[in-house]
C-alpha cells in the first residue's frame, strides 16, 4: 500500500489539524490487520465494534474512551512455558483505535466467546436538536380564505 507524507499540508494549512490527524491515523489503522474487528450498525443511532480476541481473558484487555476515541489495549501474560509445534492462534498483545464521530460515546462492553463487543450509542444534546419554531401571526386555516359579506334578500 503507499503511504503519503502530509507533512507539506500541515504547514500551509490552519485550524485543519483534526482533519489530518484522522488522516494520518486512518493510513497507519490500514497498515496494522491485528486483531480482526467488525463495526456493524444496530440502530440509527446505536453502533457495535466487534474484535475477534482469541485467546485473551477480560483482564488482559483494557479499553479506554477518552473525547471522540476510543482505544482497545491487549496485552498478553504467559505464565508457563509452553513447547509449540505449530502456532497458528497469533497472542501479541495489540493497541487499536477508533475515532468516534461527535457525540458517540462507549456504553458498555462484553466479552463472550473470544469476542470483544463494544457498545456504541449517539446522543445529542436536547440544545443540539432540531426544534419546529412556531410562527407568529394568522392561523395557518384561515391564511387563504377571504371573507365576503353576506345581505340579507
Amino acid at each position: 500500500m503507499r503511504t503519503y507524507d502530509l507533512s507539506p499540508l500541515s504547514r500551509s494549512t490552519i485550524g485543519f489539524d483534526r482533519l489530518l490527524n484522522l488522516a494520518e491515523t486512518a493510513q497507519r489503522a490500514a497498515e496494522d490487520t491485528y486483531p480482526p474487528y467488525n463495526i456493524e450498525r444496530l440502530s440509527e443511532d446505536r453502533y457495535q465494534i466487534s474484535l475477534a480476541v482469541a485467546g485473551f481473558s477480560p483482564d488482559e484487555i483494557s479499553i479506554t474512551a477518552e473525547q471522540n476515541v476510543v482505544t482497545i489495549e491487549g496485552t498478553k501474560t504467559e505464565q508457563t512455558k509452553r513447547e509449540y509445534l505449530y502456532r497458528g492462534i497469533s497472542t501479541r498483545q495489540f493497541k487499536r483505535q477508533f475515532s468516534l464521530a461527535d457525540y458517540v460515546q462507549v456504553k458498555g462492553a462484553t466479552f463472550d466467546n473470544g469476542l470483544l463487543q463494544i457498545e456504541l450509542v449517539r446522543e445529542i444534546p436536547e440544545a443540539m436538536k432540531p426544534r419546529r419554531i412556531a410562527i407568529n401571526g394568522a392561523p395557518a386555516a384561515y391564511a387563504n380564505v377571504h371573507k365576503i359579506e353576506a345581505n340579507a334578500a
